[in-house]
């Protein structure tokens, strides 16, 4: 009986070693994935600060529609080569 104990005990011993992960996180991907997310959010602000200017310009400074689109072209484009 003792025998046929140690047997189970072994495979328990390799079952719990096989539940282990395999391989550590993959810090390259991860560290990939957060420079794509803060470009991502940079972008997304500055056009959001970009459109709410342009929207200021069209609609308070006597733009229109076509001066605030330009407008939202003009500080995009300015945005691109500052940033």
């Amino acid at each position: 009986m003792a025998k046929v104990a140690k047997k189970t005990t072994s495979k328990r011993k390799t079952s719990v070693k096989r539940s282990e992960p395999v391989s550590a996180m993959d810090y390259s991907e991860h560290e990939k994935t957060y420079d794509l997310f803060l470009w991502l959010s940079r972008w997304t602000v500055v056009a959001c600060v970009a459109l709410l200017l342009a929207m200021m310009f069209g609609f308070f400074g006597g733009g229109g529609l076509i001066g605030g689109t330009l407008a939202f072209v003009v500080l995009m484009i300015a945005a691109f080569f500052v940033l």
